[in-house]
């Protein structure tokens, strides 16, 4: 090892002392490098400086195949993803494996989620960087600006650092200003569990399975990095691989398909532990709650492993086809005040008896007339039955199908334009068992339902909305409250509400219940055509058990229909004493990266430079006006802020249609800085203590700033979202 890295082993030992005491030594290092040659001969130095920490340190190409990646990750303390890999090349195939990462690739961040776009990088124009968090142990003792770097070029060509945006659930710990003149996140972390700011391109969960560093060194600047990064490197490696009193390295693996109806549960035991409380069950939320006194206890032990669905153990019939079991190993050391570690819940699935995992999925629009259906067959199928048709109740029914030994069907001459419906029965040797009707739509169908098929939480008030399919001339709209008379009804049936013209793709259904499903269809009419009309596919959503005050989602760019959010938040454009301004000057007007739920909120930007000492925008209320309908006790509004942002009263005022209005205040001015989305929750008796009439609410305002005119102050950028009246 060379002098300088010698100096910085010894630097990063003496910052964390203290967590070097229980920190895991001699760790197992799987570090994926390029291996080509070239720019990944930079690798070697931080291989040997990671050594040089007491590890093994094992190079692993990033060419090799989805499975050794896989395990070689999951058999690992650490993987350490180097900047010289191509993100391609790994095939986002580690991003579910629950074990801590150091990902130096930028290009990696975008597929395994850990920003908000940029994931690329940028030449630096300095050699410092900034240390924006100080205490955190990532920060290796250091503050402010500090030099990583001791040249800005180094013999591989220009340095350049991450270009990370890093989302709520991270932790930043370090900016830097780069070339094109914006400042970037480049070393962040989120911790076990933390939320993604959005999906991983693998399609595992949008959340951290294990601790996710962001280290965002180009390998150009391997060869110039100063002692404080290797500090930063340093504190990263042992952060990763600090003490883990809590079980871990599930076999099988969270979310894993077991294909028997037995199974022995491993896990690699805390760092603490001298035995294991056992939990095992078949919900969720009942083995994550459970106590020693909960059926779901199976003992304590100090073996680490244990054995489900089988003579003697729990389960002893076997585990049920179709089943999810959710299993938590607490551990224990009585001699540490601490214990128990609550582990944390892990669950497997035994394959259903019946087909599943159609392709296309159930539902899918769009799609080739040419289309082969497959699917994975039930658990111990030997033979399959397919039944095919356009009509639901007809495929539900059926009797007589096409029986197949392989799981694919081909469908004949299928036409444009039309939903068909599809029905797989498994036969495993003792007996049937009837699959689910699955559908979909071929090229040119209708389409695009809003709210979308199947949706929760939806506005009692809805606009159904939906895209023509290619043939139509008009829209016959069926809707009620129960799925066969909706699939059944004809134009003589109640669930009937008319026809709409090309053109008007859309739908008033009126005020709807609370909590409740509600069923759709759309046939396509054109008298021209033979095959019209179009009888269109059955769709869902369920309305919420809270009242949307607003949610942000139906406003669009057409300012010309009046569907701006600004058109219906009126903010202080020509207004001389309100500094507010709803939206942006250009589209997309609403805001559709920094949201709370759905896609969009709305910013609201605030100045209350003087004269001006508040900023306000009101929402003149239509069809949310009675504010004790169903019991609502509670207004409740999401909002987030900005570093840049000047402290400034956040307040909330409702009236009605006559009298003045009444104002609930946030507690704490400076909570507009923040970068996490808050929840504030305001009593409704706060403003029926004040005059308001709870029964006819007129308007709802956001503002920011001294309503009264006390004094000015600052500027900033708030965004708002999800708007609603909470039962108690």
């Amino acid at each position: 090892m060379s002098g300088k890295h010698f100096l910085t082993s010894f630097f990063g030992l003496v910052v964390v002392l203290g967590f070097l005491s229980t920190a895991t030594m001699g760790a197992n290092i799987l570090f994926i490098s390029a291996l080509d040659g070239t720019e990944a001969g930079a690798d070697d130095e931080l291989k040997a400086y990671m050594e040089g920490l007491g590890h093994t340190v094992t190079y692993f190409d990033d060419s090799e195949d989805e499975a050794a990646t896989e395990a070689a990750a999951a058999a690992a303390d650490l993987v350490f993803i180097s900047e010289s890999v191509g993100s391609s090349a790994i095939r986002e195939e580690i991003t579910e494996v629950e074990v801590p990462m150091i990902v130096n690739e930028m290009w990696a961040w975008d597929e395994m989620g850990l920003t908000n776009g940029g994931g690329a990088d940028e030449l630096v124009v300095t050699t410092d960087i900034e240390i924006v968090n100080p205490d955190h142990y990532l920060a290796a003792g250091l503050s402010g600006s500090v030099a990583f770097l001791t040249d800005l070029t180094s013999s591989l060509g220009e340095c350049r650092l991450g270009k990370g945006i890093a989302g709520d659930g991270a932790t930043v710990i370090a900016t830097a200003t780069l070339a094109d003149g914006v400042t970037y996140d480049i070393l962040f972390v989120y911790e076990k569990g933390a939320t993604l700011p959005v999906a991983p391109t693998d399609g595992s969960g949008q959340v951290a399975a294990d601790v996710r560093i962001c280290f965002g060194f180009h390998e150009f600047c391997d060869p110039v990095l100063t002692d404080n990064a290797y500090a930063l490197l340093g504190a990263a490696v042992r952060y990763a691989l600090g003490p883990k009193p809590k079980a871990r390295k599930p076999n099988p693996y969270d979310g894993a398909i077991h294909e028997n109806t037995w199974v022995s549960l491993n896990w690699e035991p805390g760092d603490f532990a001298v035995s294991h409380d056992v939990y095992v069950g078949d919900a969720f939320d009942a083995v994550d709650n459970a106590t020693q006194d909960s059926p779901e206890f199976r003992g304590n032990q100090t073996s680490t492993f244990f054995v489900v669905g089988f003579p003697g153990y729990p389960y002893p019939d076997g585990l049920v086809p179709g089943t999810t079991y959710y299993w938590r190993i607490d551990e224990v050391n009585p001699d540490d005040p601490n214990s128990p570690w609550k582990g944390y819940v892990w669950s497997f699935s035994i394959p259903p008896k019946t087909a599943y995992n159609p392709d296309p999925a159930d539902g899918t629009e769009s799609v080739d007339p040419s289309i082969v259906l497959t699917w994975t067959p039930g658990y111990g199928s030997k033979l399959h039955t397919v039944y095919f048709g356009d009509n639901f109740d007809e495929v539900t029914n059926a009797t007589v199908g096409v029986p197949t030994g392989t799981p694919k069907y081909t469908p004949k001459s299928l036409k444009l334009a039309k939903t068909y419906y599809w029905r797989v029965d498994e036969f495993d040797g003792f007996g049937t068992y009837k699959g689910d009707v699955w559908s979909f739509t071929t090229l040119g169908g209708v389409g695009s339902p809003n709210p979308a098929d199947g949706a929760v939480g939806v506005t009692q008030t809805p606009i159904l909305t939906w895209s023509p399919g290619s043939y139509a001339a008009s829209h016959e709209v069926y809707f009620g409250a129960d799925a066969d008379a909706v699939r059944n009804a004809t134009k003589a049936s109640s669930e009937y509400k008319g026809t709409r013209s090309l053109g008007d793709e859309s739908y008033d259904p009126g005020k709807l219940a609370w909590e409740t499903s509600y069923y759709w269809r759309i046939d396509e009419v054109n008298n021209l055509n033979p095959d019209s009309p179009w009888t269109g596919k059955v769709w869902s959503f369920t309305t919420a058990d809270f009242a949307i005050v607003d949610d942000f989602e139906g406003y669009t760019d057409d300012d010309a229909a009046g569907q701006a959010v600004w058109q219906s938040w009126i903010d202080g454009y020509g207004v001389a004493d309100n500094g507010a301004q709803v939206g942006y000057l250009m589209p997309p007007y609403a805001e559709q990266t920094i949201v709370h739920g759905g896609s969009q909120s709305m910013p609201l930007t605030y100045d209350n430079t003087a004269p001006v000492t508040n900023s306000e925008a009101v929402l003149t209320l239509t069809n949310v006006r009675d504010w004790t309908e169903e019991g609502v006790a509670k207004l409740s509004l999401w909002f987030r802020g900005d570093t840049a942002n000047a402290a400034e009263p956040l307040y909330v005022a409702v009236s009605n249609a006559t009298g003045g209005p009444a104002i609930a205040t946030y507690n704490d001015p400076s909570a507009v800085t923040t970068t996490i989305w808050t929840q504030w929750i305001v009593p409704l008796q706060t403003f029926a203590d004040q005059g308001i009439n709870l029964l006819n609410v007129d308007k709802i305002a956001i503002g920011l700033g001294s309503k009264g005119g006390a004094s000015a102050g600052g500027t900033g950028t708030l965004y708002i979202d999800d708007i609603r009246l909470n039962r108690p």
